[in-house]
């Protein structure tokens, strides 16, 4: 089985509801986690620049996993 990075991206403030977009996928459920635990798939932990354009284009967003 293998798995696949969902970047959601918050709609709206004041509901709660995301809009989706693989970003990655054929990853084993090890690298899937790996991926999800870095402080850097969050919009409320990334430090990094360049990670932080997501949040001006988007508003606040964060990666998942799922199995594809």
């Amino acid at each position: 089985m293998t798995y696949k990075i969902i970047r959601h991206y918050k709609h709206n403030a004041h509901f709660r509801h995301f809009n989706k977009r693989t970003i990655r996928t054929g990853l084993t459920l090890e690298e899937a986690q790996e991926h999800c635990n870095d402080p850097e798939t969050s919009s409320r932990t990334c430090t990094k620049t360049g990670n932080d354009r997501p949040i001006a284009e988007a508003g606040d967003w964060f990666d998942g996993y799922t199995a594809e």
